[in-house]
């Protein structure tokens, strides 16, 4: 079992996964310092992928190629939200875990389970000694890849505009690729790590298809976890009583780029069946605009008994 695992690289990565997401968590505990807990995660990728490639020392095209995909993505990423997390001085997804132990480490422990799972594809590719000539499955999954690629960087770079004018305070992303998706930097995501899955299949034999499960994993992962719900939940409390805002998510693809006047159109049942509007992106959103004039009006009647 030992032999197969280190000969696709697995054993390895996870403990340079576990090693390397254990020495943030170190400094995040003492200091209290979380300014640099995506750059973490983004850097492991890239440090798998080249440590992986050079230590088959093969050097497929194959190979080389996956690597660097994924080198980019891992560096336009981890740059990005370094800098904008200085920018904006603090994560609040960490207030409520910077003094407690527990919770630090879970997410500490999570976050190497999603390098690691992720990276398969890539680790897996790199190990093999097979070689096949490039197929329509390589072309297919580098355009998925660039496609996805080019989509999240936008997303990021159009919302950290938005986000840093002052005229935007209080308001919500809606420009440029966010008019099609309430979610486009996760939509890209996703596309360029299954692309990465499309692009490594014509070295996948056997078992080594349970590879699978990095993209699935990244997929339910924003779908259900970490991503898209917390997300909404913000959003709609932040803005649920708005009327602009609940235009805009009836109106709005929660992942896949779609034009508002074809997905505003679309059945409700067809939206959550094809297009992942899961009915938990709206559990803390009002019913219907009935809802919001009854709040408003009970309001305004308790000011006027208030006043009586």
């Amino acid at each position: 079992m030992g032999t197969v695992l280190d000969s696709h690289f697995l054993a390895l990565t996870a403990i340079v996964t576990v090693g390397y997401q254990f020495l943030f968590f170190i400094l995040t505990a003492l200091l209290k310092f979380d300014k640099v807990t995506d750059f973490a995660g983004s850097t492991n990728f890239v440090i798998l992928a080249i440590l992986t490639l050079v230590l088959k020392g093969t050097w497929h095209s194959r190979q080389i190629i996956l690597t660097l995909l994924v080198v980019i993505w891992g560096l336009r990423l981890a740059i990005f939200l370094l800098m904008r997390i200085l920018q904006w001085g603090e994560d609040r997804r960490f207030d409520e875990m910077r003094s407690n132990l527990g919770k630090l480490a879970v997410f500490w422990t999570f976050q190497a389970i999603w390098v690691w799972t992720v990276s398969l594809p890539v680790t897996v590719v790199n190990a093999s000694d097979r070689n096949p000539s490039i197929q329509a499955a390589d072309i297919i999954g580098w355009i998925m890849w660039s496609v996805g690629f080019s989509v999240e960087a936008t997303a990021d770079q159009q919302k950290l505009v938005f986000k840093n004018s002052p005229n935007n305070r209080g308001k919500w992303c809606n420009v440029g690729v966010w008019k099609f998706s309430r979610h486009p930097n996760y939509f890209g995501e996703i596309l360029l790590w299954w692309g990465i899955l499309v692009a490594s299949a014509p070295v996948l034999k056997g078992a080594e298809w349970l590879v699978i499960l990095g993209p699935i994993f990244l997929t339910l992962l924003l779908l259900f976890v970490s991503g898209i719900p917390l997300l909404e939940e913000s959003a709609d409390k932040k803005f649920g009583n708005v009327a602009e805002y609940r235009i805009y998510k009836r109106t709005t693809s929660p992942l896949i780029l779609l034009p508002s006047v074809v997905y505003g159109n679309l059945p409700a049942w067809f939206k959550a069946v094809f297009l992942f509007e899961f009915p938990l992106y709206s559990r803390n959103l009002p019913q219907d605009d009935r809802s919001i004039l009854y709040k408003k009006n009970q309001k305004d009647g308790n000011k006027g008994l208030k006043m009586g």
